[in-house]
């Protein structure tokens, strides 16, 4: 299973998660959580994952959150200790899970 393929089809629907390396403590909680979205990298900071299992380390990369995940990802976001997870719809570019959250 990839990240693709289990993301939502729904346009209003899809959601994209990414990380603010800026504010990650690199406590890993949510690479625990969410291992096939998250991974930890050496120099010690959280990054999201591409469909293709490769880390994602430009700043502000985003990725699709896969609807199977969801909770998974949200959960990492709540957990959190930097604050430092969004998860956004990619239609409007709202944040509906992390620190700016409405």
């Amino acid at each position: 299973m990839t990240v693709q393929d289990e993301a939502p089809t729904d346009a209003a629907q899809v959601l994209e998660v990414w990380i603010d390396q800026d504010l990650c403590t690199g406590d890993g909680i949510c690479a625990q959580y969410a291992p096939e979205v998250f991974e930890l990298d050496i120099d010690g900071l959280a990054y999201v994952k591409s469909a293709d299992d490769e880390l994602l380390q430009d700043t502000g990369a985003t990725t699709p959150v896969p609807l199977p995940l969801l909770q998974d990802v949200v959960d990492s976001a709540k957990e959190c200790p930097g604050d430092c997870i969004h998860v956004r719809r990619v239609s409007d570019r709202v944040e509906v899970y992390g620190p700016a959250a409405e």
